[in-house]
C-alpha cells in the first residue's frame, strides 16, 4: 500500500487531520489499533475553543455541531459556595467556547470520512514506524492474521500518550518533561439535565468538584479524591452525596441524579515531549502532551496541532517547500506550553493539596493561602478575569512564517 501521508491513530486528532488533508486533495490512510466503536465509547472532554470550531468549519464537519452544540459565553467559579461569574464574551474580545461532546466530533469525522470513501484501518497490531529519519518513511503492522506494509512520505503519530509513535524517537533525541498531581478525577456521566446553563468550577474545603455538561440532556460531573480510592469504593448514591456538598447550595439544591452510564477514575498529570518532529514523523496531541483536564485544554492543544501540521503539509505537497517542516514543532511548542501552564495554574488554584512541604521549603499551609490570596485577586480583579477569559477561550492560532 501507498499514500502521501500514513495517520497512526484514528482518535478525533488523526481523523480531523485526514479530513483536513483530504479537503486539500492530499491522500492519507489510518492505521488504528481497536475497532471503531471502541474508539466512540472513549469519554472525553467537550469545552471547544473557537480555534477548534473554525476547524471543524472548515473540515466540512460542523453541521451537527452547529444545530446541538451550546454556545457558552461564561463560565463559573465557586469558591466555598462564593459564586464568581467569568464574562468569556466581555474579557475575551467577544469570544466564547462551545460545549459539543468529543464523542460526537469523532462520530461526525468518521462519517465524513466513511462518505468521502476514504481508508481508515481498524484493529491494526503490532503497528511499527521504520525509516522515518529518510524521505521515504513507512508502517508495517498485522491486520486479520496477515502482514501489511504502508508505504508514505510523512507519517503523523496520533496515537496517544501510550501509542508506538513517541517511542519511535530514539531516547537521546527526546526530552519529557512531566508533573504527577496527588490526586485523581472520579468522573461520573448521567442522562440527566445540567445543573447549571454554564461549567461551575467548585473550590471547597472538601475538595474539588466540576459541574460539565455534553448537551441540555446529558452531564458530566467530577470530584477530586485520593490516588489510593477505588471506582468500586464510590456508589451512584455516594457521589451524589458528595457532589452536593461540593457544589453551591443553591445549585446542589437543584441538581438531578440519576444512575450513571459511565463512572471512572483518571490521575492527572502535566506531560510533554520535545521536539515533537523527527524526520519525517511528526507528534500530534496526546502523542506528545498531556494536560490535567481543568483548563480544558487536551482537545483543544490536540487541535492546534492539527492545525500547525495541516498548514505544514499543506505548503510542501502544493508548493514544494520543505522548509515548512522545521516550523512544526517551535509553533506547536509554545502553544502546548501556554496551555500546560493555564491548566497547572487553574490545577493548583482550584484543588487542595496534602503535600507536606514544596520544594523550596515553603510549607502546605502558608502555600495554601498564597494561592488563595492569588485566586481572589484574580476573581475580583478585571484584568485578572481578563487573563482567565482569554486563556480559556485559547489565543489565535499561530501561522506560519
Amino acid at each position: 500500500m501507498k499514500t502521501q501521508v500514513a495517520i497512526i491513530g484514528g482518535g478525533p486528532s488523526g481523523l480531523l487531520l485526514g479530513q483536513l488533508l483530504h479537503k486539500q486533495g492530499i491522500d492519507n490512510i489510518i492505521v488504528e489499533r481497536v475497532n471503531g466503536d471502541y474508539v466512540l465509547g472513549r469519554i472525553r472532554a467537550g469545552i471547544l475553543e473557537q480555534g477548534l470550531v473554525g476547524l471543524l468549519h472548515e473540515a466540512g464537519v460542523a453541521e451537527r455541531m452547529m444545530q446541538e452544540g451550546h454556545v457558552h459565553d461564561g463560565v463559573e467559579l465557586s469558591i466555598n459556595d462564593e459564586r464568581f461569574r467569568i464574562d468569556l464574551k466581555k474579557y475575551a474580545d467577544g469570544s466564547s467556547v462551545m460545549c459539543y461532546g468529543q464523542t460526537e466530533i469523532t462520530r461526525d469525522l468518521m462519517a465524513a470520512r466513511e462518505a468521502a470513501g476514504l481508508a481508515t484501518l481498524y484493529e491494526a497490531e503490532n503497528t511499527e514506524l521504520h525509516d522515518v529519519k529518510t524521505d521515504s518513511p513507512y508502517v508495517t503492522f498485522i491486520k486479520d492474521g496477515e502482514p501489511h506494509r504502508l508505504e508514505c512520505q510523512f507519517i503523523a503519530g496520533c496515537d496517544g500518550f501510550h501509542g508506538v509513535s513517541r517511542k519511535t524517537i530514539p531516547d537521546d533525541s527526546r526530552k519529557e518533561f512531566e508533573r504527577v498531581y496527588p490526586f485523581g478525577w472520579l468522573g461520573l456521566l448521567s442522562d440527566t439535565p445540567p445543573c447549571n446553563e454554564e461549567l461551575i468550577y467548585a473550590k471547597t474545603d472538601r475538595g474539588f468538584a466540576l459541574a460539565s455538561q455534553r448537551s441540555s440532556t446529558r452531564s458530566r460531573y467530577y470530584l477530586q479524591v485520593p490516588l489510593t480510592d477505588k471506582l468500586e469504593e464510590w456508589s451512584d448514591d455516594a457521589f451524589w452525596a458528595e457532589l452536593k456538598k461540593r457544589l453551591p447550595a443553591d445549585v446542589a439544591e437543584g441538581l438531578v441524579t440519576g444512575p450513571s452510564i459511565e463512572k471512572s477514575i483518571a490521575p492527572l498529570r502535566s506531560f510533554v515531549c520535545e521536539p515533537m518532529q523527527y524526520g519525517n514523523l511528526f507528534l500530534v496531541g496526546d502523542a506528545a502532551h498531556i494536560v490535567p483536564p481543568t483548563g480544558a485544554k487536551g482537545l483543544n492543544l490536540a487541535a492546534s496541532d492539527v492545525a500547525t501540521l495541516y498548514k505544514v503539509l499543506t505548503r510542501v505537497f502544493k508548493e514544494g517547500d520543505r522548509s515548512a517542516i522545521a516550523q512544526y514543532s517551535p509553533i506547536c511548542l509554545r502553544r502546548v506550553w501556554n496551555g500546560e501552564r493555564f491548566s497547572w495554574w487553574m490545577t493548583n488554584m482550584m484543588h487542595n493539596f496534602d503535600e507536606g512541604v514544596a520544594k523550596d521549603g515553603t510549607d502546605r499551609d502558608t502555600q495554601q493561602r498564597f494561592m488563595d490570596s492569588e485566586l481572589h485577586y484574580y476573581l475580583t480583579s478585571e484584568a485578572g478575569q481578563r487573563v482567565i477569559a482569554e486563556q480559556y477561550v485559547g489565543l489565535p492560532y499561530e501561522e506560519l512564517a
